[in-house]
């Protein structure tokens, strides 16, 4: 993270006249940009080529597969040849109707309110770098990171139902299996995580 100097100025690697390998992290001097890495022979780039127009693409998939991923089901329940099938929302309203709060906000807090968050957070980033917002840095960088750490958690329900599929299967009697919408949600959280990766956060400082 860019460090203020004594006056009051923040000072970032680049206008040091810095930069470093994104592949093994060595610092090198900002005249080597476009060159092999003196360490492990990548080529050297002050920023991540195309960051931001990868990381729209990449948001842009994630928002759309959010709404397949929300509206089809994503488990279908078996029971003596009845089939049941059910989309998130309709698991965690079962919950609270149930009485059982806690595991129904956790399920609305991982699958619903966690991808949204992160979408709509990269997309304000993304935003504010594009048009040159000078305002909370620090917080958007914190935010970002914060959106890099939560976001391996959105698989919570893709984990209970291949959990519930082995635990649950006893033929024509019972059986749980995955429907359309876990590959559309499974999909919204890696493309999510890619996004994040894509992303150089040292753009938000740029301006």
């Amino acid at each position: 993270m860019p460090r203020e100097h004594d006056s009051g100025r923040v000072v970032t690697a680049r206008g040091a006249g810095l930069l470093l390998c994104l592949d093994c992290h060595k610092v090198v001097e900002a005249r080597y940009e476009g060159r092999p890495c003196p360490r492990c022979g990548a080529t050297l780039h002050s920023r991540k080529p195309n960051s931001i127009a990868r990381t729209w693409a990449l948001v842009i998939t994630s928002a759309i597969l959010f709404f397949p991923a929300n509206l089809l089901p994503i488990m279908e329940v078996s029971y003596l040849g009845n089939v049941d099938r059910s989309t998130i929302m309709d698991g965690i309203l079962y919950f609270f109707r149930e009485g059982s709060y806690a595991i129904g906000a956790v399920i609305l807090t991982a699958s619903i309110l966690v991808p949204c968050f992160k979408i709509i957070g990269i997309i304000l980033i993304l935003l504010s770098v594009q048009l040159r917002w000078k305002s909370w840095l620090r917080h958007k960088t914190a935010m970002f990171h914060f959106i890099e750490f939560i976001g391996r958690w959105s698989m919570l329900d893709i984990f209970v139902i291949a959990i519930l599929q082995v635990l649950v299967n006893f033929g024509n009697l019972s059986n749980i299996t995955a429907a359309p919408a876990a590959n559309y949600f499974t999909a919204v959280v890696l493309v999510t995580m890619f996004a994040a990766q894509t992303f150089d956060t040292r753009l938000i400082w740029d301006s």
